[in-house]
């Protein structure tokens, strides 16, 4: 094909060309850009390894998956559904706190700047693969000798082209290209951890709104129970110490009330800020008191072989290992020859209307080839230094699947010794509540002494909160779950043209 080409060339009209009839060493200076342009356009080799996807052993169950306590985290042999995980709560102030969050956040949008600009640097790389043309013009007014003058105008144009024979440019190119990977899993791995702050200081926030009600309607039966104490010490049926008691714990539960309030209002602020807002900016829309969102009755949680291709920080970890990989060969390629073709045009006139005359032109054209002989060790040094790269980053994504299956068994174990404490802690407030009811009876009858009264109170305010605070407690562990599972990403499509990895 490429002969035959060339031999058009040669055997063109030379009046189509325009020109006289080429000399030899203008023919064999076609015929060499020509077979060297040839030389691109065939299968080119690639030096250095090609990357595969690293393996990596899972096993094969979760040791903290099956029935737990009355609820159940379970494990199927399918991928767990959980893109969009909080709208499991069913509380549709989170779901639009989320959304709100995720067109807002400005670490986020920093991410995604990230993205745009990987995406802009392989530009660069593949501008590598193009030739370069360059345009230029002059003018030089010169003294002669004989004590006249001169100008000489000229104007033309020179290009360049590195061929890449052997790869070199190509590999940048690959490396660049998951580089994009490594910084969009980047950008996911925001989401995940945003979309989990979010429903975490959510949950934080109504659990202790709900402590605060609960304060408030034990400090209503206190002081119901003080003021019963008050006259039946004007009866003279009790002791001053009696009313003292009462005193105190009325206000000892009044002084858990502010710090509550400042919890609320921090956790308010906390979410303002993840939605990119003025801290203030929610405090209007979040005091209105609301529950603390549910947990499901059932938690699919997958297998453990999906977190390599659901997690971030896993894809994250084998695109770095693909971007070391690449600049093997990067570094492979400067064993080798380079190959480049260069060419000029130009016309030279001494008047500026000459610039149009066809004869004042000149031209070269001719290819080049540099290869180093003598680094002293560079070349090889540099392409050591990049295998131990690679090593590293495999290594790493070894430890990153260990990371990812030590925090899902952590969060999974804590989930279902919560969802047991949760039982625990219904059953002695329940029994709590009726020893109040009972101590308040019997003191009314005069057949206790009212510190027992105290500690039936004292006892269920204390359960009743606990209780909250388990709910709180097992949201933020499901939270958590969700996280470790790498959940909260997909939904959303990446920026265009972020990636040319498929969203599983």
């Amino acid at each position: 094909m490429f002969p035959h080409l060339i031999d058009q060339v040669r055997d063109y009209p030379q009046e189509r060309r325009g020109t006289r009839p080429a000399s030899g060493a203008a023919t064999r200076g076609i015929r060499a850009v020509f077979a060297l342009a040839a030389i691109t356009l065939l299968p080119g080799c690639l030096v250095g390894p090609d990357f595969r996807a690293p393996g990596a052993h899972t096993p094969d169950g979760w040791l903290g998956a099956g029935d737990q306590g009355g609820q159940t985290s379970v494990m199927r042999p399918t991928p767990a559904q959980i893109a969009q995980w909080w709208r499991t709560f069913k509380d549709p102030k989170l779901d639009s706190l989320i959304d709100r969050a995720v067109e807002s956040n400005l670490d986020l949008r920093v991410a995604t700047s990230r993205v745009r600009q990987a995406r802009a640097a392989r530009g660069i790389e593949v501008a590598g693969l193009l030739p370069n043309v360059n345009v230029s013009g002059s003018y030089d007014r010169a003294r002669t000798r004989a004590g006249g003058s001169s100008d000489l105008y000229r104007a033309g144009f020179d290009a360049g082209w590195e061929l890449d024979v052997f790869g070199g440019v190509r590999r940048s190119v690959e490396a660049a290209d998951a580089q994009i990977d490594v910084v969009v899993e980047d950008r996911r791995d925001v989401l995940v951890t945003l979309t989990s702050e979010v429903a975490t200081n959510y949950a934080e926030l109504r659990g202790t709104q709900a402590r605060i009600e609960i304060a408030k309607q034990n400090l209503a039966t206190q002081r119901r129970s003080l003021a019963l104490t008050r006259r039946r010490l004007e009866g003279g049926f009790v002791t001053g110490l009696d009313v003292a008691n009462a005193e105190a714990q009325v206000a000892s539960t009044e002084s858990t009330i502010p710090t509550f309030e400042a919890s609320a209002r921090q956790s308010i602020y906390a979410i303002a800020v993840l939605l990119g807002l003025e801290p203030g900016a929610l405090v209007e829309e979040l005091t209105v008191v609301s529950p603390v969102p549910v947990t499901p009755p059932e938690v699919p949680v997958g297998l453990p072989s999906d977190l390599l291709r659901r997690r971030p920080d896993i894809r994250r970890a084998e695109a770095e290992a693909h971007v070391a990989t690449a600049r093997i060969g990067v570094a492979t390629a400067d064993l080798f020859p380079r190959f480049s073709l260069s060419g000029a045009f130009s016309l030279s006139a001494s008047q500026l209307s000459g610039l149009g005359n066809w004869a004042n032109r000149s031209w070269s054209v001719g290819p080049t080839v540099t290869w180093p002989i003598f680094e002293g060790g560079r070349i090889r040094s540099n392409i050591e230094v990049q295998n131990a790269a690679q090593e590293q980053t495999l290594i790493a994504y070894a430890g990153t699947i260990l990371r990812a299956l030590q925090e899902v068994e952590s969060v999974l174990i804590a989930y279902a010794k919560e969802q047991q404490s949760r039982a625990a802690t219904i059953r002695a407030a329940a029994a709590n509540r009726r020893a109040v009811d009972l101590a308040e009876r019997l003191y009314d009858q005069g057949k206790t002494d009212f510190l027992n009264v105290l500690n039936a109170q004292r006892s269920l305010f204390l359960s009743e909160d606990a209780l909250v605070r388990s709910d709180v407690e097992l949201a933020r562990q499901l939270i958590a779950t969700y996280k470790a599972l790498g959940g909260g990403w997909e939904w959303e499509l990446p920026p265009p043209g972020a990636t040319t990895r498929p969203t599983p």
